[in-house]
């Protein structure tokens, strides 16, 4: 059973940081690309950065030079670390895995940031 567990989420002040993980199992998670989304109240989830198995990197426009991606494979875990964070990072994030015609998604971990 293929199961992602998100945590690292909270409560930070505007300007803060926060480190989210996404631990999988239930995979060979080094052949799984691990994507990072988020989904503000009354708005569409969005991609907020991707990391392939290869370890290459992109991220959305609106969290460039703030935000970073990065994976262990040994830990079967993908991050995403959070810097200077502004009101509007406040979402639900979530973590996706995906490989040719499988994904899966974790359950969400809320992020709010106070301003």
């Amino acid at each position: 059973q293929v199961q992602l567990v998100e945590s690292g989420g909270g409560l930070v002040q505007a300007g803060g940081s926060l480190r989210l993980s996404c631990a999988a199992s239930g995979i060979i998670f080094r052949f799984f690309n691990g994507e990072w989304y988020r989904q503000a109240p009354g708005k569409q989830r969005e991609l907020v950065a991707g990391i392939t198995s290869g370890g290459r990197t992109n991220y959305a426009d609106s969290v460039k030079d703030r935000f970073t991606i990065s994976r262990d494979n040994a830990k079967n875990t993908v991050y995403l670390q959070m810097n200077s964070l502004k009101p509007e990072d406040t979402a639900d994030y979530y973590c996706k895995v995906r490989q040719a015609q499988w994904e899966y998604w974790g359950r969400g971990t809320q992020v709010t940031v106070s301003s």
